[in-house]
């Protein structure tokens, strides 16, 4: 099992470093007995690096920001700090808002069963709900509200969801927000009616200097819990490259690993929808099973296409960045890059799809000619070096 990565913590207002206490045991974080209860049915034994370090800080209600790679368990933190923090009222009291509907899925599904003990409402605010089932539901009361901007943003302006009761707002994958342009939106649901003392989390796994900015604008002296960029795992995955001189020549490519390799799923990202439905066509005409899932595809599609490979009934899904983050497939040891992707944090996002908690996995680049400087930059600031495809039978004993 790859070791966990080191966290530095920090205070906020004096810029120094502040000793915050870890705890090995969820036992040791005085949760309440129902959330404990769900927490070891959910089948978490022992809180993970980031969770013995930043659980019992956030339980404070100070704001946090915490920077961890994907699967070392901050769904299971922003989770738990939650749960454990809310109290009877009716009224919503806790946002996380997600860049996608899928990972908005997935912490609703994760909040939902921790909680199962507790009685609490979790619900789920994506696009392809009826917008009137969401207005009725909210109006109800929900003690947790889990979604994506567009459809929050829409919940607060017609005044079903209000904001003003919250004691908690979560921003997840924080960087991935901004990248895909929601920054006026994020600034916009932080401006609409926020109590001063509601406690404001900011987890990713990635933090560039806008994602800082923008924390500096709406947070209160924040316990910083920050894993260095250089520790943010790549340890664990084999990773290599096979080179190709145009283009044209990846599919074919593509095509001869898939043939050689008998694995339980794999997972392959291309860097745009167009390119996921083209390599489609191309892997179903050479007779190969796939399944595509991006970000033009209605929901409903979108939410087939992750339970069947999540359910094991698919074994190849082909996706865009949309699927680069957060979203856990226990079976999932090969991840393919047909396409190098276009900046530095997409490949530890991509890659970082296997390997997850230690489990060990493979990831092979497909690079042509014109990305072999994209590869090379990638290495350089990774500190990696990403060696040739070995044999067939070297590959396999690594998977």
């Amino acid at each position: 099992m790859a070791s966990e990565p080191s966290i530095q913590v920090m205070g906020g207002g004096g810029g120094g470093e502040e000793e915050i206490r870890e705890f090995s045991s969820f036992d040791d974080m005085e949760l309440p007995e129902n959330l404990l209860r769900g927490i070891y049915a959910y089948g978490f034994e022992k809180p993970s690096a980031v969770q013995r370090k930043a659980i019992v800080p956030a339980l404070t209600g100070r704001d946090m920001i915490v920077q961890a790679q994907s699967g070392t368990g901050k769904t299971g933190t922003f989770a738990i700090t939650i749960l454990a923090r809310l109290n009877d009222s009716k009224n919503t009291q806790a946002l996380v808002l997600e860049p996608t509907r899928e990972l908005a899925d997935q912490s609703f599904k994760v909040i939902k069963a921790l909680g199962d003990y507790m009685g609490v409402k979790v619900y789920a605010l994506l696009k392809g709900t009826p917008i009137q089932q969401d207005i009725a539901t909210l109006r109800e009361g929900v003690g947790v509200a889990v979604g994506t901007p567009g459809r929050v943003y829409d919940m607060i302006s017609r005044g079903a969801l209000r904001m003003d009761t919250l004691r908690m707002f979560v921003v997840d994958e924080a960087d991935q927000m901004l990248s895909l342009g929601f920054k006026e939106q994020l600034i916009e649901i932080f401006g609409t009616g926020l109590s001063p003392t509601a406690q404001i989390a900011l987890y990713s796994a990635t933090m560039p200097p806008d994602a800082l900015d923008l924390t500096r604008r709406f947070m209160q002296s924040p316990v910083k819990i920050l894993v260095p960029i250089e520790k943010l795992s790549l340890e664990g995955i084999k990773q290599f490259q096979v080179e190709v001189n145009e283009d044209p020549e990846k599919a074919e490519c593509l095509d001869d690993i898939y043939k050689t390799l008998s694995v339980s799923q794999c997972m392959i990202f291309c860097n745009s929808c167009k390119r996921v439905e083209q390599l489609a066509k191309y892997m179903e005409e050479q007779n190969h099973t796939v399944d595509i899932i991006h970000s033009e595809l209605s929901p409903e599609s979108r939410e087939l296409a992750l339970k069947s490979f999540k359910a094991g009934s698919t074994r190849v899904l082909i996706a865009s960045g949309l699927l680069s983050r957060g979203v856990d497939v226990q079976g999932l040891s090969l991840v393919i890059n047909f396409d190098v992707p276009r900046n530095i944090e997409e490949y530890l996002h991509r890659v970082g799809r296997v390997g997850r908690f230690g489990r060990k996995g493979v990831a092979i680049n497909i690079v042509s000619r014109r990305e072999k400087g994209t590869m090379k930059t990638i290495e350089e600031h990774y500190k990696i070096e990403v060696s040739a495809m070995p044999s067939p039978s070297e590959l396999l004993s690594s998977i």
